[in-house]
């Protein structure tokens, strides 16, 4: 009788722990849907969008990489990242075209859009380019300690993995900023985007995305 009574409760308490695990699921479902959408609409309906950034690049086989500089998206598809730490880099785009550009190696490099697999190209999913729900096969709540209390972490698997693994994003969930974007590619290795200081909807013109050799730079196509 004894172990009758110890066999019926722990079937009550097996059938407790699933149902409160399936209320927290679905709960957790609810909110993951709802953040989804809601980083969608907000996004969708920015103009621009400026911020200083951190880069941090960590790789098993190369030491941390860290650089930092100004960021200034406007739609539809402009980019420009100025790099002043640890130098001077221009890394700019008008929707059609990439340049990037170093002073110190004296030449600019020109690549297409569509052809670019640089890490930086999916940024332009902040300023409506791009679906979530679409161009992401799997969505999920990641159990990463965020780097800003309060904040979630998103982790998605693109449908198109030769650019990278996986995304992580950490968003406000109060005024839905996003405060990173972490990229980890097929080897591991990790490109963290820190942001701060972000405006929305900042002045931007057309001249601040359009890429102006200085004279004796040469511009070389990255084929």
């Amino acid at each position: 009788m004894h172990a009758m009574k110890l066999m019926k409760k722990f079937s009550l308490a097996i059938v407790f722990l699933f149902l409160a695990t399936s209320h927290f699921t679905s709960a957790q479902s609810s909110e993951l849907e709802q953040l989804i959408s809601a980083l969608q609409r907000k996004y969708n309906k920015l103009s621009s969008l400026a911020a200083d950034f951190t880069q941090i690049y960590t790789s098993r086989s190369e030491s941390t990489r860290r650089e930092s500089g100004r960021l200034l998206l406007k739609k539809p598809g402009r980019m420009r990242w100025d790099y002043t730490t640890p130098e001077s880099k221009l890394f700019i785009s008008n929707g059609k075209v990439f340049y990037e550009y170093v002073p110190s190696e004296k030449f600019a490099t020109r690549t297409s859009v569509k052809e670019s697999d640089d890490l930086r190209a999916p940024f332009m999913f902040l300023l409506g380019r791009g679906n979530l729900r679409r161009d992401f096969k799997r969505i999920e709540l990641a159990q990463e300690a965020p780097a800003r209390a309060g904040n979630k972490v998103l982790r998605l698997t693109p449908k198109r993995t030769q650019e990278f693994r996986e995304l992580l994003i950490e968003v406000d969930s109060g005024n839905l900023q996003i405060s990173r974007l972490s990229f980890v590619d097929s080897n591991g290795a990790r490109s963290d985007f820190l942001f701060s200081n972000m405006r929305e909807n900042a002045p931007a013109n057309e001249e601040q995305f359009n890429f102006k050799p200085p004279a004796g730079v040469e511009v070389r196509n990255n084929d």
